[in-house]
Parts: structure tokens; C-alpha cells; sequence
């Protein structure tokens, strides 16, 4: 398994090959899984990818994005999956679905949370045989023109982060106190994990069809900042190669901030439990 990171931002795809800086880890064979640095012939990503896109309460957003994820990646196909938003929002999905096309929208009763939500997404895709899966949020924190970049590393490798803690990444809006604990949890999760990853918690990424395949998706039940440590981690133990890619996250543009306690004291208690059963497994 190897785990890589770009160390200045890409702006066109496919032009990304001689400006990766890799580091060695310990190789791992998942089964069934083609190593992304074997040099095996694979499907090509591009064939048919996915944008999954929750939402709750982004009415204000989700045109804007749909069109933004459309000018970056025309073909794609985007699967919105709104969790009964109060303020219209899954109206406006279906809208969209059937003005631009090639839109999937699934409505949830309820807020049942962001983990839940991809792994519907996960399962979207592997039932219509999406050859890879993005995962990014309606609010713009996610900047659709960084699609192409980790649409072109998927092509490399099996799952790619859009990293803010790699060289050329960045969060030009963040507070300290925002700063303080996402920079502390990925350090927390990375170490008490062993994960050489930069990004723990990013929650923009790519995702070859293999990987989510390989998921157990039945144990993931998290949210938030967990659940994105939970993909890393069962990824990187499957055997699988990791690219980080740079990207900006700036905070939202309109709309109210989903992020809370509750959400910071999951992550720090998944990590310390599943350290704790790493243990108990030797």
C-alpha cells in the first residue's frame, strides 16, 4: 500500500504525474484489490463517476453547486441525497433532476446525519455500477474546481483526499479555535491510528469503486469528522493507496454550519475505541 501527497495545487487533470512526492509504507494486499502502483491495467475512473452531494437545509446552495460540479465535470452524474429539509431543499433537487439530467435524488424522512447519508451513496453506486464516487459537501467549503484535480489522481490511485494540511492546501477563513481542533484531531486520529495520512478528517474525496466495495458499510454508523476517519482507516488496513491532493476550504458561503460538539466528541471517542480494539486484536 503506498500513500502519497501533491506538493503544489493541479489545475488541468492528468498533468499531475511528476509532481507527487511518495512515501513508502507498509505493503498490504487487499483481496481482490488491484494495488494503484502495480502498474495493472484498470478501469478508468472517468468512464462513469458519481458526485454525492447530502443536504439539510441548503436551499440557498444546491442550484449554485449542481451547476458549479457540472461547468467542472460536464458528464458527471450527481446523486443529492436530502435528509427532509424543512426549507425546500429537496424540492429543488427534484427540479434540477429534471431540468439538467443525469440528477439522482433520494429522500430521507429525517436529519439522520452525514455518515448515513454517503453510505446510502456508497450503496447508490455499487448497485448502478459507478466506476467511482465523490464525496463533498452543498456549501461550497468543498470548491467544485478541485473535481478535475482528484478526478486525475484517481486515475493513480484508489483513494483521494482533498487535503488542506498537504503543501499548497490551505483554510484562509478559519478561526483559530476552528483551526486548533481540526488540526489537533488529525494529528490525535493520525497517531493513535498510525495513519500516514496528512488529511484524516477531509471530507472531499474520490473513491474508486473497489474501495467502497471493500467497505463494511454495515459497521459504519458515524458522523462527521468519525466517519471520514472511519473510510481512511478500513481503506488504508484494506490494503489500498491514498493520494492527497491540495485544496482551499474557505467556510461556507450561505447557510448555517452543521458542525457541533457532539460531532468532535464521536471522532475523539471512535479513535480511542478503535485503537483500543486494534489492541485487543493482537
Amino acid at each position: 500500500m503506498a500513500c502519497a501527497c501533491l506538493n503544489r495545487r493541479i489545475m488541468r487533470p492528468y498533468t499531475y504525474r511528476d509532481m507527487w512526492l511518495s512515501h513508502k509504507v507498509e505493503q498490504r494486499e487487499a483481496a481482490g484489490a488491484l494495488s494503484a502502483m502495480d502498474g495493472d491495467q484498470r478501469e478508468p475512473v472517468a468512464l462513469r463517476p458519481l458526485v454525492v452531494v447530502p443536504t439539510y437545509n441548503e436551499r440557498e446552495n444546491l442550484e449554485a453547486i449542481v451547476r458549479a460540479i457540472r461547468e467542472q465535470l460536464p458528464r458527471v452524474e450527481i446523486l443529492i441525497i436530502d435528509d427532509g429539509s424543512p426549507d425546500g431543499t429537496g424540492d429543488i433537487a427534484e427540479s434540477l433532476a429534471a431540468s439538467l439530467g443525469g440528477i439522482h435524488v433520494i429522500h430521507r424522512p429525517g436529519k439522520m446525519g452525514l455518515g448515513t447519508a454517503y453510505v446510502t451513496g456508497f450503496r447508490f453506486a455499487l448497485e448502478h455500477d459507478y466506476t467511482c464516487v465523490f464525496e463533498m459537501d452543498a456549501d461550497f467549503s468543498h470548491d467544485p474546481r478541485f473535481l478535475p484535480d482528484l478526478l486525475a489522481a484517481a486515475e493513480r490511485y484508489d483513494m483521494v483526499i482533498g487535503s488542506r494540511y498537504v503543501p499548497g492546501g490551505a483554510t484562509p477563513d478559519w478561526k483559530l479555535i476552528r483551526r486548533i481542533i481540526s488540526g489537533g484531531g488529525n494529528v490525535f486520529a493520525r497517531t493513535v491510528l498510525s495513519l500516514p495520512i496528512h488529511d484524516c478528517t477531509a471530507g472531499f474525496k474520490c473513491y474508486r469503486r473497489s474501495v467502497i466495495a471493500a467497505f463494511d458499510l454495515d459497521r459504519i454508523n458515524l458522523q462527521g469528522y468519525a466517519f471520514q476517519i472511519e473510510t481512511v482507516y478500513q481503506a488504508y488496513k484494506a490494503g489500498f493507496s491514498i493520494g492527497e491532493v491540495p485544496i482551499v476550504f474557505p467556510d461556507r458561503r450561505l447557510g448555517q454550519s452543521k458542525m457541533s460538539r457532539q460531532i468532535v466528541a464521536e471522532a475523539f471517542t471512535y479513535v480511542v475505541k478503535r485503537r483500543l480494539d486494534a489492541l485487543r486484536a493482537r
